[in-house]
């Protein structure tokens, strides 16, 4: 489906009213501490900042502007001084984004295909200082760690987080944030960690794997809060769906090339938004015109020898349902010349 988004990137943040900043969070210590350490640096301008504003459609928290207050970090202040460049890195901790390289970090701004955002969950517990999401409207990416990962004002945090505290987006995981500090205050003394909690687990139970070296069952994987169920490699005899039938979360199936008894059991499974399978299954669906209409996006697996056209046929036959434009076949012809 054109412009469609996995569950988990279209989840929104849930309102926490109760709450607040850290109390840590010192306005006036941060910008004394910063001036003591740049005392050349260039601050930005309040009509800067207030640009950076409206372009982001947010205000900036005090923190973060009192910071900018002092050091506008744009590279053409230090004139191209890689050690007053990196001194300036030192001095505030991490790699600070000028004001036109703030971002909202938003679930937009984290993409990821299909195959995999679909087979990702996001949950937030009740003790969660961060909110398990892909991304929130309340998250200002201001810097960066060194090595990828992004750091974020979260104005928008979990069930005992504080409004303002420092989050970390790993570049290596598509969903998620991790607490860095209670403050920005925090972030620039060097107070990290000060409590743990990051955004809660993923799997189980909102992720389950059936394989031979992960759950044994699909038994093993049933539970209400089931979103994801992928079956992989396996040994035994085909697994039935019909454990999993009914599950009011359930919406994405990953089932590997011969892992199922009877593959119109996913016509059971009427929450489904993407589904994988190999051509042989795609083929018993088809043929008894039983393909989930509540998909909004599909994967064929196939093993790395399978000939391709006939998967480009199941392919076809599968946009075709929904109406969107088929895989174009062209054939070539020529003379290669003699075989050496």
């Amino acid at each position: 489906v054109e412009g469609s988004l996995p569950e988990p990137w279209r989840r929104l943040p849930e309102p926490f009213p109760g709450a607040a900043p850290a109390p840590s969070a010192d306005r006036e210590l941060l910008e004394r501490t910063l001036r003591e350490r740049l005392p050349h640096a260039i601050g930005a301008t309040e009509e800067e900042i207030a640009a950076a504003e409206a372009r982001l459609g947010v205000a900036l928290p005090d923190e973060l502007k009192a910071l900018y207050r002092v050091t506008r970090a744009r590279r053409e202040d230090v004139g191209g001084d890689h050690e007053a460049a990196m001194d300036a890195c030192t001095a505030v901790g991490f790699e600070l984004f000028d004001l036109d390289g703030l971002y909202i970090a938003d679930a937009a701004s984290r993409y990821c295909r299909w195959e995999f955002a679909a087979t990702e969950a996001v949950t937030t517990s009740p003790d969660a200082m961060v909110q398990g999401l892909v991304g929130s409207p309340g998250w200002i990416a201001f810097g960066d760690n060194g090595g990828g990962d992004r750091l974020a004002v979260d104005l928008t945090p979990g069930p005992r987080g504080h409004k303002g505290q420092i989050i970390m987006l790993s570049h290596e995981e598509n969903v998620g944030a991790a607490l860095v500090a209670d403050s920005l205050t925090d972030l620039v003394l060097g107070l990290l960690g000060s409590e743990p909690g990051g955004s809660g687990q993923r799997r189980p139970p909102a992720v389950a794997r059936v394989n031979v070296a992960s759950l044994s069952s699909v038994e093993a994987a049933v539970h209400p809060g089931l979103e994801v169920l992928s079956i992989g490699v396996w040994d035994d005899a085909p697994l039935s769906l019909a454990p999993v039938v009914g599950l009011p979360r359930l919406r994405t199936l990953t089932a590997y090339p011969g892992s199922l008894a009877d593959p119109l059991e996913i016509a059971k499974l009427t929450g489904l938004e993407y589904l994988e399978l190999g051509p042989q299954e795609w083929r018993v669906l088809l043929d008894a015109g039983a393909v989930p209409r509540s998909l909004s996006a599909a994967a064929i697996r196939a093993h790395s020898d399978h000939d391709p056209l006939p998967i480009v046929a199941v392919a076809n036959e599968i946009l075709g349902l929904w109406g969107r434009p088929r895989i174009i076949q062209t054939v070539l012809e020529g003379d290669l010349g003699p075989l050496p």
